[in-house]
């Protein structure tokens, strides 16, 4: 079983180890052996521990899912120069990766939480020598998609990478809202949960738009709905989700 070493023990590494556990031999690098420990526990699965300051990356393939200003003082700290280094960082630049990590490859990536499923929305770029092997390893979590350039993978870390708050909040939103008018808290959630599962069968063959105007019919009760959310911005306030995101990839 080929061994995949991540550095970092937070909620994402274990998402993407949740995905990969069956196929891939885990290796955790971190500072705190309880907390490597816990990962163990909540992962499931025998890993292999390091401690940060005994880590040696030489020809390794890496998982990089530290917070992005911790990337220099955890470089400082590991020895040898890993052989791929793949990148879960928002914001962090190839550059930035290469100086600290001097990698024979690098790839910058953006998976979401829904990796713990295995139906995360990964977005990709860097060194195309390396494409076919990220593709393959991220492909064990979900779907991928090959970018060109580091700009388009700031814009998807937006919109796949935090997309999953930004539905929750939706969904939480709409529970609550059929709470209020009445609808027992468990079977509002059961039912929000049931919309979602089908609409992400949906979505993936249909337009949006084709979909809200299968669903509206002329004076019906989605036209009314539709129109409370259009006169609360919902629409504006998605798109400067997004702006807003991007933009902060940029001062990471």
């Amino acid at each position: 079983m080929k061994k995949i070493t991540f550095i970092g023990n937070g909620n994402m590494a274990l998402s993407i180890a949740q995905g990969l556990k069956d196929t891939y031999r885990i290796e955790v690098i971190g500072r705190d052996l309880k907390k490597l420990e816990l990962f163990e526990e909540k992962l499931g699965v025998t890993i292999d521990k390091t401690l940060l300051k005994e880590a040696n990356l030489a020809d390794k393939t890496i998982l990089l899912c530290v917070k992005p200003n911790n990337v220099k003082e955890v470089s400082k700290q590991c020895q040898g120069n890993p052989y791929l280094l793949i990148s879960v960082l928002a914001g962090t630049t190839l550059e930035t990766l290469k100086n600290c990590f001097t990698p024979t490859l690098t790839i910058r990536s953006m998976p979401n939480l829904c990796a713990s499923v295995n139906a995360s929305m990964t977005t990709l770029t860097g060194d195309t020598e390396a494409k076919e092997e990220a593709l393959s390893l991220l492909n064990s979590i979900g779907t991928t998609l090959w970018l060109q350039s580091e700009k388009e993978i700031n814009i998807a870390t937006a919109l796949a990478g935090s997309g999953p708050a930004y539905l929750a909040l939706i969904a939480e939103a709409l529970t609550d809202g059929a709470v209020k008018q009445g609808l027992k808290r468990e079977d509002a959630m059961k039912t929000m949960r049931g919309l979602f599962e089908g609409f992400g069968k949906l979505i993936q063959t249909q337009h949006p738009a084709l979909l809200k105007d299968a669903v509206m019919s002329p004076a019906g009760t989605t036209a009314e709905g539709y129109s409370a959310l259009e006169e609360g911005g919902v629409r504006a306030s998605c798109m400067k989700a997004i702006e807003k995101a991007y933009q902060k990839t940029l001062v990471l």
